[in-house]
């Protein structure tokens, strides 16, 4: 068995594949000890290799990862490996989004990240959903229940959540401002896009692909299918997986 493991900023994702093949996969909150929640998760699968990948990767291999490899590798491998055409990955996680291009054989050709500010990000969600009364899950849902449409002004989030807080107690019906919350994460994704490159092969990976309201809107405004993977929050660690599997195949 070989595993992939995604030290991400909010949550440890693990991936096992035998012979290529995807056999299991979690999802864990990171907690404030990493290292030994990756261990507890990775345990069960007696792994030949273990190759790790996100912001906690460094970690991952002083303690117990034999390689480690970018998250754009990780997320290009992964997404391919779900869409084997795929020319360009989305990946929005909890504290970052990032843009990546391939060309035809999957080599990269360039990304853009956006970890300077949470704007974009799944925590930018999980704080505007916390303002709303809404939990995470339901949040993209009753987005999609609104009826009016407008602009959150502001990208930075502190000045946003004010934003949303003075249009809530001036009685705006809070599905509309959802979805205005919604359209400003997706206005500022289309702009990494635009400056990225991009076809009609988009795979959107991470945990904010999950959102209903995020991927109908991106297909709605750029006018083509957007391609979510069935566990989009794992493809970073199925990459390292996959990556761990080509090594073995160089030693066999």
């Amino acid at each position: 068995m070989i595993v992939g493991i995604d030290l991400g900023s909010r949550t440890i994702k693990a991936a096992a594949l035998d012979e290529g093949r995807l056999q299991d996969c979690q999802i864990a909150e990171s907690g404030f000890d990493p290292h030994h929640q990756s261990l507890e998760m990775i345990k069960k699968y007696h792994p030949k290799k273990i190759v790790a990948t996100g912001y906690g990767r460094h970690l991952a291999q002083k303690h117990f990862a034999q390689e480690v490899i970018t998250e754009i590798k990780a997320h290009a491998l992964g997404a391919r490996y779900f869409f084997p055409e795929c020319r360009t990955v989305l990946d929005v996680g909890g504290q970052d989004s990032k843009v990546i291009s391939l060309d035809s054989n999957g080599k990269l050709l360039n990304f853009q990240m956006n970890d300077k500010c949470a704007a974009g990000t799944g925590r930018f969600l999980e704080i505007m959903a916390s303002g709303l009364g809404f939990s995470l899950a339901e949040f993209g849902p009753e987005a999609l229940k609104a009826k009016g449409e407008f602009k959150i002004n502001s990208m930075c989030t502190v000045f946003a959540e004010s934003e949303v807080i003075s249009l809530k107690n001036h009685g705006t019906d809070v599905r509309d401002i959802a979805k205005a919350v919604h359209l400003s994460v997706v206005d500022r994704l289309i702009g990494m896009l635009h400056r990225v490159g991009y076809d009609d092969t988009i795979v959107f990976s991470g945990g904010v692909a999950k959102n209903p309201c995020i991927a109908a809107l991106l297909q709605e405004r750029l006018g083509i299918r957007v391609f979510v993977p069935p566990q989009p929050d794992v493809v970073g660690a199925i990459g390292a997986a996959l990556y761990g599997s080509s090594l073995m195949e160089d030693i066999v």
